[in-house]
């Protein structure tokens, strides 16, 4: 007995040695592999990368920008059955265990040494929480010492987090193939649903997908898919989350899968970068590509659609007047054209027009044959105003017969015609063949804007003929200079100083010794005339350079630059007498915002792309109008008269002088420079800009509450051309954009302020009409300054110059 005393006691104190040895043998690796972990803790605020969306001021989507394609969704949003599905197939101890289900990992051992043995794979035992701990803080490092850092992982969080919480990180981030991160981008991917429509087949399925989803690819390999599925929903049967008959409808479902529908964007893609690059300037690329942002942009798709249609007509239009540059390529016509063809590159830009070969030629029409496969003609009607085009803008004789443009193998841009509208239209068919027009990408770039004078919001922006071939925005990025559409802003530094817009200005030769060696200075009138002393509204509508200059030169050239600064044109203008004729540079959106500050009375606006941001919470962190609604806030209107809100803008000239600028470029429109503006039929205002050489050509102008800017120009300056200004590259794209934009809208008046008083005037002379004048308009003046018989006129030397002509008055 004593002796087998001993051995019970020897077997003891072995025994309490090995539980002493085990326990500090496992107190040493829980702090050895536990020291360096990664900080669990970031999971309780973590946010997992989704996606950005920027929309359009009627909501529709616009732009989306993602490193990863995940939907972020909370837990309290996701369907029950989807959560079940993924706790039956990876996890069904899920919300008993601590971490790691220690049932789970015994029979998992228990299972891979019969595994072992008979060669198979074996089978892991990883909770849902062991799954995040791995998706989130460590590698996927298939090793013992990974396992236990998972393991040990696993305990902390669940100490840290709830179990929805666990569960919500790991039904976002998990990823399930197709490029699907999460369960809600996967839903989308594989059945073109949300969550909450998906069957109890389809839901089974994806939860099939966590461990490997390749190997359950639904169309390569569909049989295994389908066994895996069917598995799982074996397992949400057996954990009671399904009824047998539903189980039995779901096994007998076939497994397929829905191309997910293409998102619509509206296009836009100029306007789009430009807030991309404000919203990185704001929160980096980081908080674009990964913040899941809620952008509101002030894009008005209407607007959008009709300012890039204006925009191209108006550059190909122009394009057309200067020729015909030649064929894309040419090649072998022989009888595989279509091969030979269909092997040239579309040149950027090519849009909705197709590439065609020439096959037969004669003097009537050109025989083509289409990249479809299908074969047309060019009739000689449609190739009339291909005449060669020559340097300088210039071109060849008039085209006669269809081989003086073309030739047999030629490959040319073209587009269907359309279907006739009356009995003037050309054929769109001809002895059963579909007649085609020929086309040219523009050489020409320009840009338009369209925005809100009252507020600065952008509607509108296009910053090119096409995105894809050049992301340069012409209208945002390109500093031009504006000509004569700076004008106004010299006239209204003046007014503001106290002269009308009867003041007599002399329209005569001004020469300006520049100093030593730097010659004279000779400024000239577009037509080369003189027309002696003028009234200042002549100035402007007819865009008389000396009488600009002299006016500048009178009030002086800091006063200009004053104003153009204050109407944020050009931040620091040069005081010298060519930049008031527009000689300083400066964008289409600065200028356009400007002639808003006109019409809108003076107040000073900013331009703004983004009405609204907010983060993926639906917590608004940017609003442009910062305007706060004392009578919005804990009280229900109860009137059907909005609110009050205060007017924070700040006035950069008085509304008199600003309506009175109105009131000359609405002279523009229907008496100067501006006359193709006119055909609109809407009361509307602008100036036309033309600079040296014809080089750049504009037309800013506004409705009373639509402000519009249009350039147009080659990307390295050259001349446009003999007779191409303003007026008839730049104001034929307004006119156009105004025809639509204002379609069905009432014709509104420019809204007159108080302090202004309108006079009936001789148009050419802006003296009180008499009876039997026959042009006579209105012309604004304040109180007081009516048109006198003082005789001044401004000479732009010593000040006035006394003559025995009528005068209309002039300073006060």
């Amino acid at each position: 007995m004593r002796g087998v005393f001993k051995v019970f006691l020897l077997l003891f104190v072995l025994g309490i040695f090995v539980v002493i040895a085990g326990a500090g043998a496992a107190i040493y690796g829980l702090w050895h592999y536990g020291r360096e972990l990664p900080d669990y803790k970031q999971l309780a605020d973590y946010e997992p990368p989704t996606v950005t969306r920027l929309h359009a001021g009627d909501g529709q989507l616009i732009a989306e920008y993602a490193k990863e394609r995940r939907v972020f969704v909370p837990i309290a949003a996701m369907p029950r059955r989807v959560k079940q599905a993924f706790i039956a197939a990876e996890d069904q101890n899920f919300y008993s265990h601590y971490g790691v289900d220690l049932i789970a990992l015994a029979r998992a051992v228990v299972t891979n040494v019969a595994n072992y043995a008979q060669g198979r794979r074996p089978v892991g035992a990883s909770t849902i929480t062991q799954q995040v701990a791995k998706n989130f803080l460590l590698t996927n490092e298939v090793s013992i010492e990974r396992k236990i850092k998972e393991a040990i992982l696993a305990f902390r969080i669940e100490n840290a987090l709830t179990k929805d919480r666990i569960l919500e990180l790991y039904l976002n981030e998990i990823y399930l193939g197709y490029g699907s991160y999460g369960v809600a981008a996967a839903a989308l991917n594989y059945f073109n649903k949300s969550m909450d429509e998906l069957t109890t087949a389809e839901v089974a399925y994806l939860a099939a997908l966590p461990k490997a989803p390749n190997n359950y690819h639904p169309i390569r390999k569909r049989e295994a898919a389908q066994d895996r599925r069917n598995w799982v929903v074996g397992r949400m049967l057996e954990e009671g989350f399904i009824k047998p008959d539903t189980a039995q409808i779901a096994r007998q479902s076939a497994l397929q899968v829905a191309s997910r529908d293409a998102t619509q964007f509206v296009d836009a893609e100029f306007f789009v970068e430009e807030v991309r690059r404000e919203l990185i300037g704001r929160y980096g690329e980081d908080g674009l590509y990964e913040g899941g942002l809620s952008v509101r942009t002030t894009l008005d798709p209407r607007l959008q659609k009709v300012a890039d249609e204006a925009l191209r007509d108006g550059l190909i239009a122009y394009d057309r007047r200067h020729g015909w540059r030649g064929p894309v390529e040419t090649i072998a016509i022989d009888g595989g054209w279509l091969g030979q063809l269909r092997m040239v590159k579309p040149p950027t830009g090519i849009g909705t027009w197709l590439l065609a070969a020439v096959l037969e030629i004669d003097a009537a029409k050109a025989k083509i044959g289409i990249e479809n496969g299908d074969v047309g003609a060019i009739p000689l009607s449609e190739l009339k105003w291909a005449r060669e085009w020559k340097k300088g803008q210039l071109r060849g004789p008039s085209v006669k017969r269809a081989e003086e443009v073309l030739k047999v193998g030629d490959v040319v841009m073209v587009e269907p015609l359309p279907e006739p509208e009356d009995e003037k239209s050309p054929p769109n068919i001809v002895d059963g063949a579909r007649q085609y027009g020929l086309r040219q990408i523009p050489a020409i770039q320009g840009g338009i804007v369209a925005l809100d004078p009252h507020t600065g919001r952008v509607l509108a922006l296009s910053g090119g003929y096409d995105f894809a071939s050049s992301e340069f925005n012409r209208a945002t990025q390109a500093s031009r200079q504006p000509g004569s559409a700076f004008k106004p802003f010299v006239y209204l530094a003046a007014l503001e100083k106290g002269y009308t817009p009867a003041t007599r200005i002399l329209d005569a030769p001004f020469v300006l010794d520049q100093g030593p060696g730097l010659g004279k200075w000779k400024p000239a009138n577009y037509a080369k005339k003189f027309y002696g002393p003028s009234p200042m509204r002549l100035g402007i509508e007819k865009s008389r350079n000396l009488m600009t200059v002299r006016l500048a030169r009178e009030i002086g050239m800091e006063t200009v630059a004053d104003y153009a600064r204050r109407f944020n044109i050009i931040t620091d203008l040069p005081l010298q007498l060519s930049m008031a004729l527009g000689a300083g540079e400066t964008t289409l959106l600065r200028l356009t915002t400007a002639y808003g500050m006109l019409v809108n009375g003076g107040k000073k606006i900013m331009p703004t792309f983004v009405d609204r941001i907010q983060d993926r919470n639906g917590q608004t962190i940017f609003r442009h109008d910062g305007r706060g609604c004392a009578q919005c806030q804990g009280k229900k209107l109860v009137t059907n008269r909005p609110p009050t809100l205060p007017d924070l803008r700040e006035r950069v000239a008085t509304s008199v002088s600003a309506y009175q600028i109105v009131s000359m470029l609405k002279g523009v429109v229907q008496r100067g420079t501006g006359r193709r503006v006119k055909a609109v039929g809407k009361p509307l205002a602008g100036k036309t800009g033309t600079t040296n050489k014809e080089m750049d050509t504009w037309f800013v102008g506004f409705a009373p509450d639509l402000a519009v800017g249009v350039f147009a120009g080659f990307d390295q300056p050259i001349p446009l051309g003999r007779r191409e200004t303003g007026s008839s590259v730049s104001a034929p794209i307004f006119r156009d954009f105004m025809t639509r934009a204002l379609e069905g809208k009432p014709a509104i008046p420019f809204r007159v302020p108080p302090g202004v008083r309108l006079v009936r005037v001789n148009a050419k002379t802006n003296l009180p009409a008499r009876p039997g004048d026959k042009r006579v308009i209105l012309e604004a003046f304040r109180p007081g300054t009516e048109p006198s018989s003082a005789a001044t006129v401004i000479d732009g030397s010593d000040g006035f110059v006394r003559t025995g002509a009528p005068s209309v008055g002039g300073k006060y």
